[in-house]
């Protein structure tokens, strides 16, 4: 659902429940007698509001299952909330599962065409913008390869080209800037940095409360799905990393 503001993203009292496994007969049949033995649903996220300006950068932290993810794929429209309202205004491009899109059997060459297609771009756009896809991925010797052949790493560079070269205005991250070879992880980190200073509105998911802390101006706390705290990013960062155990996961 799109709106027009200075807002980019707006989660109004948004909640997401997922039925950990399906019903079987087994569980239907006493169902009809008024016992059941099915599992409580799962939250991924209870009644989280919060807005992100157009421009900013926010960094969105919490331990694993925290809802982080979840939160991610609702502003991509991948997903839709199960109450509340999720507002985006603008075209996003969904760092989260790269290369999610393209088909094994397809050419790289296809492949850019197909994914560009899903990320909104039309035909001349995706014509304007192949080469340069193509020099980021770093796959000119193997872009009319099908894809089924190519390297994790070829992959998933392909799959961040695409998406950094979809003309977005809300770019969504999460954890793809560790994909890769040093090397390009540095060109993916410049790129990110790049479309900071433009002025693009970032969401970004990382287990590294450095990254937060050092390129993000917002953060925003979720801890089994609920909102704890949204507020200057090194502020919220410290005050999650004093609940943190030493030996325990990071973000």
């Amino acid at each position: 659902m799109q709106t027009e503001s200075s807002t980019a993203i707006e989660f109004c009292s948004v909640t997401k429940r997922f039925q950990l496994r399906e019903s079987s007969l087994r569980e239907f049949v006493p169902a009809i007698f008024g016992r059941s033995d099915s599992p409580p649903p799962f939250y991924a996220l209870q009644d989280v509001s919060f807005t992100v300006d157009r421009g900013e950068t926010v960094g969105i932290i919490g331990r694993n299952g925290s809802g982080k993810s979840t939160a991610l794929k609702l502003i991509a429209g991948v997903m839709a909330p199960t109450d509340g309202t999720v507002l985006v205004g603008g075209r996003v491009s969904p760092l989260i599962e790269l290369g999610a899109g393209f088909h094994p059997d397809l050419t790289g060459r296809e492949n850019i065409h197909l994914n560009g297609s899903i990320l909104g771009l039309s035909d001349r756009e995706i014509d304007d913008q192949f080469s340069a896809i193509v020099e980021f991925a770093e796959l000119q010797e193997f872009i009319d390869m099908p894809v089924k052949r190519y390297s994790s790493g070829m992959y998933v560079r392909l799959g961040f080209a695409v998406a950094v070269h979809s003309s977005p205005e809300i770019l969504l991250v999460d954890e793809v800037l560790s994909v890769g070879d040093a090397f390009f992880q540095d060109k993916c980190q410049q790129r990110m940095h790049d479309f900071k200073q433009r002025g693009m509105t970032i969401v970004l998911v990382s287990h590294s409360a450095e990254t937060i802390t050092s390129f993000c101006d917002r953060a925003i706390w979720l801890d089994h799905g609920r909102l704890v705290a949204d507020g200057p990013a090194k502020q919220v960062v410290d005050d999650y990393m004093a609940t943190v155990p030493h030996h325990a996961e990071t973000v």
